[in-house]
Parts: structure tokens; C-alpha cells; sequence
């Protein structure tokens, strides 16, 4: 008894135009195996509209009901299943699965993508779109304007093909670049990364008074919260997480009621594989009126329900900061510029949540703010990694950077459009 490698990941596009794709994982199971498949189609820019899953820790059925982003880029569904099959333990047939972990993959060589362009509102987004749908992974970026209006963009690239060695996929990249600016593009060029790349790995150490406001946060307290975090009053009052030890003699019930956002279920399930939960059976179920019902049958690694009255009170505290604030937006000065700073927690596998930086640049571009520089970095605190995007921003006459009114419009904007709102 067997199963082919082209029925581990099978990928039904919807009939008519705004329906699902429907989406059949049946693979081996490992832990974390849900984070990874949802951070694959969130990459892809798809929302997932609902959800089965289940498992016996050794197998496991997930089904998941997808749609792409209005403001998405297009989407390769061919690709999007290898890259789903490549995230699944490597066993194409049932009979001869064993329980052995296999050694981890070496990482992807860092590339530094090198690109010279005359200076124009959004072109920073472009080049971003298209490494995207080229399947590129945007580790670092320097993006530093000349006085004479050019912009040289340094971006630190990996890539999903693992093929930046050849020739033609760097050549590939560059007609890409080149198509997508046209006139504005003046040079493009990839190489290996060297020192300048190593010299960027370490954490980046925000000043005081801007780490406190980023990052601060009491769950006790909506009021005190910052304007990083700024949930609407609907948002907190449809937010309710319960956990329930009475329905299953080996399972506790966690059930999450919340606003629906992008990339919620990528969120639940990082959480879930960051504090050690297994789930063994989960539904998210369509969105009525704009809220959210999932319901999760989980247990510790050991096998045992959380029981202790500590951990499922952390446990609903970590969820709900994540259902609340998965990410932080914030505009301060810097000297006599302009910052827009925004930041989401770090996987503790050292992944940062994707399509960030497409999403950010797309909202200033819609604005019509340039960007005077940009950059991505790590920072630390006291229980988790973040990474931090940090964008210098033009003055405009439709958003005058001094005025508080505009600076919250900038803000809400981009948090909107990080949220799929």
C-alpha cells in the first residue's frame, strides 16, 4: 500500500472566478509541519479562508481553502505546490515511514543583488514585487539615494530555487528588474555576498524611548497601550480565548474567537510550535462578519493536556497579544528625518514573517510617500527576537511628515494593509 509523490500535495483551483483553491496536504507528520505550510502559502501571498487539519503525530490531513490578496502578485499554482511538497517530511510512501528525523538542511548562500536606478515614487515596491514573484527571500536591504537622484538599492537575497549559483537565474532576475523599471533602471547585478553581508548579522539596538513604545505592551490594559498597537475597541471586544479540559480525556480545546486578519492562522500556528503545543485535530472555519472561529485539540510534546493553571494562562496571554498586535507600527523622528519603524516577532527557527517589505513599500507607494532609505534588522528584548523595518521618509505636500494628523493616517494605512484590512 503506497501513495505517489503527486498525491502528497494535491491543488484544486476553484471553478469560477472568486472561488477557493482548494488545497490537500497527506504527508508524514513532523512537529511545526502547519507553521511551515502556512508561512509557504502566506509567502505566496494567499489568504487561507478555512481549514482542516489532523494527525496522529505520525500522519497527518490538512485542507486548506485559499484565495489570493486583491494587491497580490500573481500566483504560480505549480509552484506553489512544490513548494508545499518540499516543506513535507520527504516519504512518498506510506508503508516504509519511519519515525527518524532527517538531518537538517544546510541554508541557502546569501546573495547580494546590486541595483542602480533614477530615483522615482514606488520604485523601491516594484523591485520588491518582482523578487517576490520570482521567489526570492529578502534577508537584508540597504537602499541608499545619491545627490545627483539616483538610488543605489542593496538587496541580501536567498533564494527558494536554491539556483542564484547559475548563471541564468541571475541573468533572469536582472531582465526581470530591468522590464519592471524600464527607463529608471540604469544597472543590475548579483553576486555572492561577502563581509558587507556579515557585518549586518548582528542585533540592531533601537534607542530607549523608541524600543519602549514599539514593543511595550500590557494585555491588562488596552487604554496603556501604544500607538504601535492601537487595536480598534471592536477588535479587542471580539477577542476571546478559552481553553477546555472537559470534552476530551487526552486533549485540551483551545478556541480562539477574533477580527479575521492576513496571515491569522500562520500567527496561531507559529505561537502554537514556538511554546511546544502539538495540535492533533484543528478548524478554522469561515468568516462571519468579519470575525473568526477556530477550534484546536492540543497537547503538550509529552503527550499530557495543559492542565497547569501557569502555563494555559501564558498560553492565552501569548495568543491574544498575537491575535491583538502580530505586528507594530510606529513613526518617530530621527534627528531631523523621519522614521517609520515597524516590527514582528522572529520564529524561533529564525524566520521572519513574509511579505513585510512588499506589503509596507505597496501601502507608501499607494500614498505616494518616498522613501529616502530603507532597512531590515534583528533587535532583541527581554523574551523574544524581532525583526525591525525602518523606512526614512520624504516630506510631501499631501503628507507632511510635522503634522500628527498625517503621520496617523501613514500609520493606519500601513497597518492596514499588513493586516489585510
Amino acid at each position: 500500500m503506497g501513495i505517489s509523490c503527486d498525491d502528497v500535495v494535491i491543488v484544486q483551483q476553484g471553478k469560477n472566478p472568486g472561488e477557493p483553491t482548494v488545497v490537500t496536504i497527506n504527508c508524514p507528520d513532523k512537529p511545526g509541519l502547519g507553521c511551515d505550510l502556512c508561512r509557504t502559502v502566506l509567502q505566496f501571498g494567499l489568504c487561507i479562508t478555512k481549514g482542516d487539519f489532523t494527525t496522529d503525530k505520525k500522519w497527518c490531513y490538512i485542507v486548506l481553502w485559499v484565495v489570493a490578496n486583491q494587491s497580490s502578485m500573481k500566483v504560480d499554482w505549480e509552484r506553489l505546490k512544490e513548494r508545499l511538497l518540499s516543506a513535507c517530511p520527504s516519504s512518498c510512501f506510506y508503508k516504509v515511514y519511519l519515525n527518524i528525523q532527517s538531518s537538517a538542511p544546510s541554508p541557502s548562500p546569501v546573495y547580494l543583488l546590486k541595483f542602480w536606478c533614477f530615483d522615482q515614487r514606488g520604485s523601491l515596491h516594484d523591485v520588491t514585487k518582482v523578487l517576490c514573484e520570482l521567489e526570492m527571500l529578502i534577508q537584508r536591504v540597504k537602499v541608499m539615494p545619491t545627490p545627483d537622484g539616483r538610488v543605489l538599492d542593496l538587496f541580501f537575497i536567498t533564494d527558494c530555487l536554491d539556483l542564484l549559483h547559475t548563471k541564468k537565474r541571475r541573468d533572469d532576475i536582472c531582465e526581470h528588474l530591468m522590464a519592471a523599471l524600464g527607463e529608471y533602471c540604469i544597472t543590475c547585478e548579483v553576486q555572492l555576498a561577502g563581509p558587507e553581508y556579515e557585518s549586518l548579522q548582528g542585533n540592531y539596538s533601537l534607542p530607549s524611548a523608541i524600543a519602549e513604545e514599539l514593543f511595550s505592551y500590557r494585555l491588562t490594559d488596552d487604554k496603556a497601550c501604544p500607538k504601535a498597537l492601537s487595536p480598534s475597541l471592536a477588535t479587542v471586544k471580539n477577542t476571546s480565548i478559552t481553553l477546555d479540559n472537559t470534552l476530551s480525556p487526552v486533549h485540551t480545546l483551545l478556541q480562539i474567537q477574533c477580527v479575521d486578519q492576513k496571515g491569522l492562522f500562520y500567527d496561531v500556528l507559529r505561537t502554537s510550535k514556538d511554546c511546544k503545543i502539538q495540535i492533533a485535530y484543528a478548524r478554522f472555519s469561515s468568516t462571519v462578519k468579519g470575525i473568526r472561529n477556530l477550534e484546536l485539540f492540543i497537547q503538550h510534546t509529552d503527550g499530557k493536556k495543559i492542565v497547569d493553571p501557569e502555563r494555559q494562562v501564558a498560553l492565552c496571554s501569548r495568543l491574544k497579544e498575537e491575535m491583538l498586535h502580530p505586528l507594530r507600527v510606529i513613526i518617530a523622528n530621527k534627528g531631523p528625518d523621519t522614521e517609520l519603524l515597524v516590527a514582528n516577532p522572529v520564529e524561533l527557527s529564525g524566520k521572519g514573517r513574509p511579505l513585510v517589505f512588499y506589503d509596507v513599500t505597496l501601502a507608501l507607494k499607494k500614498l505616494g510617500i518616498s522613501i529616502f532609505l530603507a532597512e531590515i534588522v534583528r533587535h532583541e528584548t527581554e523574551d523574544c527576537q524581532w525583526e525591525v523595518y525602518r523606512f526614512l521618509l520624504d516630506d510631501s505636500r499631501e503628507f507632511p511628515l510635522g503634522n500628527r494628523e498625517a503621520r496617523n493616517k501613514i500609520v493606519q494605512r500601513v497597518r492596514r494593509t499588513l493586516m489585510g484590512w
